[in-house]
């Protein structure tokens, strides 16, 4: 995956609590195992109104934020079931970064392992960039994942991140990533494993 250091963009407002990965990515969408090529699925029931036509008032169909690389959304972001091609749709459609109050466990790390940054801030700081690109959508924030700060007019807030998980993201490494910074010991277990023992060609 591509390395994460540093994200500057404008913001799309999503002031909704509870954002579960069925509205993100709608089940029957997901018939590849491929990662990309999702980006146009993305909340397709919420970006459509009752006669399938495009809701011009859903901050996705909003020209004003077609080009924003940070979502903004409400607390337990990602609920829902556990499927990876929520996190992929939301990664293609364009967005580098997703701030929420919290997130569910596992749509945080699917987007820890493809360079999709979560970024966990408290409610108050939350509520303030949800205001902040409603009222101005040319509004730019900027996510430094080295120094673990955010920083947009009239806010500056620190946030955490695991040191493992980090530490993936700064280098660009997903599990395959991961696995290969030890080859030198998967080469040496291979070479000292017997003849006769089955291998996998």
């Amino acid at each position: 995956m591509q390395a994460v250091q540093l994200v500057v963009g404008t913001m799309a407002p999503l002031p909704r609590a509870n954002v579960d990965t069925d509205q993100i990515m709608p089940k029957q969408f997901l018939k590849r195992t491929e990662r990309t090529g999702y980006g146009e699925f993305v909340c397709w029931d919420w970006r459509r109104t009752a006669d399938g036509e495009l809701n011009p008032d859903f901050v996705l169909n909003k020209p004003e934020y077609a080009d924003a690389s940070v979502l903004v959304s409400g607390p337990n972001f990602g609920c829902g079931s556990s499927r990876e091609h929520a996190p992929w749709g939301l990664h293609d459609w364009g967005f580098e970064a997703i701030i929420a109050p919290s997130f569910a466990d596992i749509f945080f790390t699917n987007c820890t392992k493809i360079g999709l940054l979560p970024v966990v801030l408290s409610e108050k700081e939350v509520q303030y960039l949800l205001d902040l690109a409603a009222e101005d959508p040319t509004a730019e924030v900027k996510i430094d994942l080295i120094d673990m700060v955010v920083e947009a007019p009239g806010l500056t807030a620190d946030f955490n991140l695991d040191p493992f998980i980090r530490h993936r993201m700064l280098s660009g490494l997903d599990d395959i990533g991961i696995t290969l910074e030890h080859s030198n010991l998967v080469d040496g277990f291979e070479s000292d494993r017997p003849s006769h023992k089955p291998v996998v060609a």
